[in-house]
């Protein structure tokens, strides 16, 4: 008999042919996210979970006495609580690898258009008001040969080094829990202290994972380190940040702009103050949100979920979960 999952998000059709070869699979079918009722009733059989966000934590567990695995469509995992899963032989995986490439251009995307304003003078242009013949106002700043400051020395923070120094020609510091004599090596970037970090780059790239020790990682004395015609951009998770300290800094014009990716709350509410900063570039968290890296993403998770469920330990094991 197939072991029995449950597809709790949207996948590609090739995606789910995949997990069918293997598994009994029961499948969300709605636009929206799972609720979380129908989820706990989906569970109560569930060999294997293969889903995008949703808490995984006691309660959950508590409804899914026969589950071995969640396997995220996802580089992240702060929605899974690993201890309970530890406590129960419940195995977590996530992502790794597969979205590197495609964050890190997101990233200097976010760069380029934070810095010379693009959304801000797209629109003026298409409601009409280019008409002076004076361009002094349209001026941005500089990206080649500037400063980039990377947060966050992992596969990302290394792809993001390469378009920088080799893309831009711009000197690249970084700041690491771990020195990486290595990447220096190689990349030929240079480790910094935070607090230098902080205060000599122009473009300062935070590409850190969302755990206890990070949440608000980035706060006021942080942005106060900052250069004021610095640049802040954020890839990582929204609550990697204060966020009502980057509003502070961004109105009193500690800073002279933001490119954001992700918010504390997501989605973000129409109330809140950076979206009405012409300064501040705002995406809907899509770092990897291209069609074939969502591919790529749903098709290694479908892959730890099979490997899993028949008994077998995934490549993609979460770090903690993994035996030390």
């Amino acid at each position: 008999m197939k072991p029995h999952v449950f597809i709790a998000a949207k996948v590609p059709a090739e995606v789910e042919a995949y997990v069918a070869e293997h598994c009994s699979y029961r499948k969300w079918t709605g636009d929206e996210p799972i609720p979380r009722g129908q989820l706990l009733k989906e569970v109560a059989d569930t060999e294997g979970l293969l889903m995008v966000g949703g808490q995984i934590d006691s309660e959950l567990l508590e409804h899914a006495p026969r589950l071995k695995v969640v396997s995220n469509i996802s580089v992240g995992y702060n929605n899974m609580d690993w201890r309970a899963m530890k406590s129960r032989g419940v195995m977590g995986t996530n992502t790794p690898y597969v979205l590197d490439e495609t964050v890190a251009d997101l990233a200097f995307a976010l760069i380029l258009s934070t810095a010379r304003r693009v959304p801000e003078l797209d629109r003026h242009v298409k409601e009409g008001k280019w008409q002076s013949k004076s361009d002094e106002w349209l001026f941005g700043v500089d990206v080649h040969k500037k400063t980039l400051g990377i947060i966050g020395m992992g596969r990302i923070g290394e792809a993001i080094a390469v378009r920088g120094k080799y893309g831009f020609g711009m000197e690249v510091l970084y700041y690491n829990r771990r020195r990486k004599p290595d990447a220096e090596e190689k990349l030929g970037v240079s480790y910094r202290s935070l607090e230098d970090l902080l205060r000599q780059s122009d473009f300062v790239v935070l590409m850190i994972p969302l755990n206890e020790e990070t949440k608000h990682f980035m706060g006021r004395e942080q942005f106060a380190l900052m250069k004021e015609s610095a640049i802040f951009i954020n890839t990582s998770r929204g609550k990697t940040v204060d966020e009502a300290a980057l509003i502070e800094a961004l109105q009193e014009r500690r800073i002279w702009g933001a490119g954001l990716d992700v918010f504390a709350e997501e989605p973000v509410s129409p109330a809140n103050p950076l979206l009405g900063m012409p300064n501040v570039v705002t995406l809907p968290h899509i770092g990897s949100a291209t069609r074939q890296t969502r591919f790529n993403m749903a098709m290694t998770a479908a892959k730890n979920l099979v490997l899993a469920v028949q008994g077998e330990v995934p490549p993609d094991l979460i770090p903690e979960l993994r035996e030390q």
